[in-house]
């Protein structure tokens, strides 16, 4: 990696720690294209997230002892939870029961006041009913920002150094990005900086099926963290022109995915498991040579109750044998070429 990009041998602070994340060869097809995992679980919280909550805190006003409050599903909150931490102001998290109740924890033990949306242990995504109640926390109280990230364009401007960071590793050698259409600002907001850096690469955005983003029908989902659900507003940093094609994973495919990887050894979060299946099963039908890196956002340890749990998955209607058995022998071949 470019000097300029590496990490001090010693940092002062856990924020320091964001960014210089490493790039993993996952699977070569026989054509000599080669998918690279981009693995953002390297940062401080395991999330790229981190990475955003850092410089949407870099761009607000706040004075010494300053709130913060956010509607999220965890990761932008342990995010903000270390910056709120690192800087001395206080932090509220708008929450829902959807979360991963590691997440939550996490955040709890960070010191954040967790504020539920609905406290009736139901657990269906609330983001609309979230992020109302977070901009009627904020309204009008002194020294306070809702940081809105679906609409803050701090949080697409954090994620300029992930471009900067894939052009220095791989020379300007990238053909095909990949990622998750959450806020719209990890896609988005890497696929901008990077056009002005390698030109000519393809963005494929992947949202679950039953989000809203890319259209069809709208239905419940459990890819935490990702995803427009039905009743809440697309945010403005869902950029479609930077998005050459949008494509949709649903729950089983996306949760197979994650836990034949985990059988290499690698584990991914809910949402990876969607962009890496993607990834995946284009990879061998792209032309020769081809370099096509999928954003991992986060990692799978905050997902032992949920995604690798055989109960929670099996309750849910989601453990699919054959479709993970599908994906074992596609890496055990794509990996063979290695």
């Amino acid at each position: 990696m470019n000097a300029a990009l590496a990490r001090p041998a010693v940092v002062s602070q856990v924020s320091d720690l964001i960014g210089c994340t490493p790039l993993l060869e996952l699977a070569t097809a026989e054509t000599g294209s080669r998918l690279l995992l981009k693995l953002e679980m390297f940062n401080p919280t395991g999330t790229a997230k981190i990475r955003m909550a850092r410089a949407m805190i870099d761009a607000a006003e706040l004075r010494p002892g300053g709130r913060i409050i956010e509607s999220t599903s965890g990761n932008t909150g342990l995010g903000l939870a270390v910056i709120a931490a690192e800087r001395g102001y206080t932090f509220t998290a708008v929450v829902d029961h959807h979360a991963a109740a590691d997440k939550l924890r996490a955040m709890k033990t960070l010191g954040t006041e967790l504020v539920y949306v609905v406290d009736d242990g139901t657990a269906e995504l609330a983001t609309a009913a979230r992020e109302e109640l977070a901009a009627d926390m904020a309204r009008g109280q002194d020294n306070t920002i809702f940081t809105e990230q679906h609409n803050n364009p701090a949080n697409g401007v954090g994620y300029f150094p992930v471009a900067h960071e894939l052009n220095a590793a791989l020379d300007g050698n990238l053909d095909f990005l990949v990622g998750a259409v959450g806020t719209g600002g990890g896609l988005c907001g890497t696929a901008r900086e990077l056009r002005t850096l390698i030109p000519g690469f393809s963005t494929i955005g992947v949202e679950p099926k039953g989000s809203i983003a890319f259209g069809g029908p709208a239905h419940d989902y459990y890819q935490s963290g990702t995803g427009t659900p039905e009743g809440a507003e697309l945010g403005a940093l869902v950029d479609f022109d930077l998005i050459d094609e949008g494509v949709k994973v649903g729950d089983v495919e996306a949760f197979a995915t994650c836990r034949a990887v985990a059988r290499t050894g690698l584990l991914i979060g809910g949402s990876a498991g969607g962009v890496v299946h993607e990834a995946l099963t284009r990879l061998s039908s792209l032309p020769p040579g081809t370099t096509m890196v999928a954003l991992v956002n986060d990692g799978g340890e905050k997902y032992m109750d949920t995604v690798f749990n055989d109960d929670w998955m099996q309750a849910r209607g989601l453990l699919d044998p054959d479709a993970e058995r599908e994906i074992d022998e596609l890496l055990t071949k794509l990996r063979r070429n290695r």
